[in-house]
C-alpha cells in the first residue's frame, strides 16, 4: 500500500464529505482522493480513482450501504472499506462485517475515534467499539447472532433494504426498480417481513418500517 493512504467518502450528504475531508487532510499519511454520494457513483469513483480505502455511511438514499459493500467486494475484494454511520452498530456493525467491511464507527464517536479507526483498518485490525466488541464476542461464544434480541435483527440484509424503503413510503414497483429486483420478489420480502416482525397485514408493515426509519433516522 502507498505511505499516503488514499481514502473514497461514500456519503449522500455533502456537508458530511466536506467535514471528514477536512479531517483526514490535516493527516500527514491520510488523504481524500474523492467523493460519492450515492452507489453507482463509488463504483465508478472506484475504478476511476483506484483508493486505498472507501469509507461507506449505511444509509446511501436508495440504495442500503450494505449491499454497496458487497458489491464493492465483488470487484475490488481486496480494498479496505471502513463504515462510518450514524445507525445503531447494535444492528449494522455485525451485518457491515460479514458483508465485507473492515470496522463500523459511529459518527458520534469523535475525531480521535475516527481517525484510530481508519487507521486500525488500515493495519489490518477490526475497527469497532468497545462496546461492540464484547457484544459481538459473548455472541460468539453463546453461538447466535449479536442481532437476534431486535426484531428487525431477524431480517436478511435485502429485507432490510426492502424493509427501508417501505418505510420512505415507496411502493414496490419503485422498490423494485431501485434494488434491482422484481415486483414479485418485492412482494415475496414483504411477506417474508410481516412474517418475521409478527405483522398482520401491509398497513401495519409500512406503519412499523415508517416508525422504525424514524427513530434509526434513516430516511
Amino acid at each position: 500500500m502507498n505511505e499516503i493512504t488514499r481514502i473514497l467518502l461514500v456519503d449522500d450528504h455533502p456537508i458530511v464529505r466536506e467535514g471528514l475531508a477536512q479531517l483526514i487532510n490535516r493527516e500527514d499519511d491520510l488523504t481524500v482522493c474523492g467523493e460519492a454520494g450515492d452507489g453507482p457513483m463509488a463504483i465508478r469513483s472506484i475504478g476511476k480513482l483506484s483508493p486505498d480505502m472507501v469509507m461507506v455511511d449505511i444509509s446511501l438514499g436508495s440504495i442500503n450501504g450494505l449491499e454497496l459493500i458487497k458489491n464493492i467486494r465483488a470487484i475490488a475484494p481486496d480494498l479496505l472499506i471502513l463504515v462510518l454511520s450514524m445507525h445503531d452498530e447494535v444492528l449494522f456493525a455485525e451485518r457491515a462485517l460479514k458483508a465485507g467491511a473492515g470496522g463500523y464507527v459511529m459518527k458520534q464517536a469523535g475525531v480521535k475515534k475516527i481517525l484510530e479507526a481508519i487507521r486500525l483498518v488500515i493495519n489490518g485490525e477490526l475497527a469497532l467499539s468497545e462496546h461492540m466488541a464484547k457484544r459481538m464476542l459473548h455472541s460468539f461464544l453463546e453461538g447466535r447472532s449479536n442481532a437476534d434480541n431486535s426484531p428487525t435483527g431477524r431480517l436478511s440484509d435485502r429485507e432490510l433494504a426492502v424493509f427501508q424503503l417501505i418505510g420512505r413510503g415507496y411502493r414496490s414497483q419503485r422498490i423494485a426498480r431501485e434494488l434491482g429486483i422484481s415486483a414479485k420478489t418485492v412482494g415475496a420480502y414483504r411477506e417474508h417481513i410481516k412474517g418475521k416482525l409478527q405483522l398482520k397485514d401491509g398497513a401495519e408493515l409500512v406503519q412499523y418500517a415508517i416508525q422504525w426509519n424514524q427513530s434509526e433516522k434513516i430516511i
